[in-house]
């Protein structure tokens, strides 16, 4: 991060407390760590099976698994985004660890698809089935329907991720054009046992929404939000999945984010609250919400989780929600001393960008200035990333192992 300026310089302590918090609540939901603890919380789960993980979690859910399971972890498919591959799977050569595209899908995501059918189709009938699942896996993987095709999977992609829907409406509308999504990758098993372990990013931990629930059926009567006139073609009512009931057990999420993040602020020795509403809806509304509630809280540190949206412009510039949120609750803390908010996706990667998101402080407004932007037109433009680049606010991570939506946490400085 750039050094700050003098007037702020005091202000570097509690920035790296935020920071530490943050770090606190990634560890506590890390996708090896959630994997291993299940599993060795539930020996009876730990026979010989196959291993299939899909997401940006995958392969440290898989080396969780690996870890606990050694031998008996007879077969391993890994499906994941670029970049986010473990060298310490490299070598075993029962685990295959596949590249696929993130957020929008390509045709390695239609290959994914065909590959993991293929696995499941090789096992044997008597082996067992456990599968790690995590956000991401909507565009990681797809088979597609006969009318269906690449262009059309592509189109719809692009059109959910600027349309401002949340995360249930978007799966629900993805699994009208699948195979395997809403519950239907369960007819593939062919009776074979199976399991999920997953790591949700969704509201309420719905195992029908993570991932658009591959092996969890979709209320089949559930509506399609308004969809433009050129996307109706793409769409047929699915099949109705099978009826039989695949075991599913959340191992890490947003809930056990915000306890961590909340234990790590009291042993740093700050009051906390984190008795908030799930955070939802519009990025920028949000973030001046809580930049407001913040000028008049006590001090400590205050805590919220969710995941917002953004409705983007035609042409958008570089950021994500939590660089939009930030940037706007930056509008409402500027020029106080006291006051810091670090929004950031636990995943690392917030929207298109390949940066979590950011830490701003009272002074991020005038910073902007004094470096030639306009903080408000970077808003209306959603082209936060460069402006927060320039000031120094930017938080990057790299891949986390885990994914479970996004944390927002301010600090009041204490007196």
């Amino acid at each position: 991060m750039k050094q700050l300026p003098d007037q702020f310089s005091c202000k570097h302590r509690y920035r790296e407390d935020m920071l530490h918090i943050y770090q606190a609540a990634l560890a506590r939901v890390a996708g090896d760590t959630a994997v291993s603890h299940w599993l060795k919380d539930h020996p009876s789960a730990c026979g010989s099976q196959a291993v299939v993980a899909i997401g940006k979690a995958a392969s440290a859910m898989m080396a969780g698994a690996l870890g606990v399971l050694r031998r008996s972890l007879v077969a391993g498919l890994v499906i994941t985004r670029e970049g986010y591959t473990q060298d310490r799977l490299q070598d075993n050569p029962a685990i295959e660890q596949v590249v696929s595209s993130h957020p929008v899908p390509d045709g390695r995501s239609l290959d994914a698809g065909r590959q993991l059918l293929a696995f499941i189709a090789a096992q044997p009938l008597d082996r067992p089935l456990l599968f790690l699942l995590s956000g991401g896996t909507s565009s990681l993987v797809e088979v597609l329907p006969e009318h269906g095709s690449l262009t059309d999977l592509q189109r719809l992609n692009h059109w959910l991720l600027a349309s401002g829907l949340d995360i249930r409406a978007m799966n629900q509308v993805r699994s009208r054009l699948s195979c395997i999504k809403g519950g239907q990758l369960v007819r593939y098993l062919q009776g074979r046992d199976a399991r999920v372990l997953f790591i949700s990013d969704v509201p309420g931990d719905d195992p029908a929404i993570v991932g658009s629930g591959l092996l969890f059926p979709q209320q089949p009567d559930l509506a399609l939000p308004p969809l433009p006139d050129e996307l109706h073609d793409c769409f047929a009512q699915p099949d109705v999945p099978p009826s039989r009931a695949i075991p599913h057990h959340a191992v890490a999420t947003n809930a056990h984010a915000l306890e961590a993040a909340a234990q790590a602020a009291r042993d740093l020795g700050y009051e906390t609250v984190s008795d908030f509403p799930f955070l939802q809806g519009d990025a920028e509304t949000r973030g001046r919400e809580f930049g407001q509630y913040l000028r008049q809280a006590g001090a400590g540190v205050h805590l919220m989780g969710g995941e917002t949206t953004v409705r983007l412009p035609p042409e958008p510039g570089r950021g994500g929600r939590n660089q939009h949120l930030a940037l706007a609750a930056a509008a409402e803390i500027q020029g106080r001393e006291d006051l810091l908010v670090l929004a950031a996706a636990t995943d690392g990667s917030d929207g298109m960008s390949e940066d979590a998101g950011a830490l701003v402080d009272g002074g991020t407004w005038q910073r902007a200035i004094d470096e030639d932007f306009k903080p408000r037109q970077s808003l209306a433009t959603a082209d936060s990333g460069r402006l927060l680049e320039a000031t120094g606010d930017l938080l990057h991570t790299g891949p986390t192992g885990t994914n479970v939506m996004d944390l927002l946490i301010g600090m009041r400085i204490p007196r």
